[in-house]
């Protein structure tokens, strides 16, 4: 099977990276990847309550954005964060971005105002 296209380095648009991790499911892949070298895609089923075709297009987006590499071996597909890219092209601009992610989700969540009153109580 070919392998599927990626931009150069000299080719990656900040405009295209930050656009990439605009959406908190594609800012989570990112920060899974950051986390190993290379991923199976098979990792992210049902990552969020994603779909199938829904986990493709953000895996196409961030590969076209050259946020990720996609590696194919027979019928699997392999991620992996161009870091050595990203560094190269735009210095000091991910790391922050996932080291931000990381202490998100290590963050518990408020509850939404909408939700509950400011008493605490669930609003009427």
């Amino acid at each position: 099977m070919r392998q599927p296209p990626h931009p150069d380095r000299g080719q990656l648009s900040l405009v295209a990276v930050l656009h990439g991790l605009s959406d908190p499911a594609r800012l989570e892949i990112v920060r899974m990847l950051a986390a190993a070298p290379e991923r199976p895609c098979t990792d992210f089923h049902g990552l969020g309550g994603l779909t199938v075709p829904t986990l493709s297009h953000h895996l196409r987006v961030l590969r076209e954005a050259g946020l990720t590499h996609t590696r194919i071996d027979g019928r699997r597909r392999y991620l992996s964060l161009r870091r050595e890219d990203l560094d190269g092209r735009f210095p000091g601009v991910i790391g922050p971005i996932i080291e931000s992610a990381d202490s998100a989700a290590d963050t518990p969540q408020l509850p939404s105002l909408n939700s509950r009153s400011l008493s605490g109580r669930p609003a009427a």
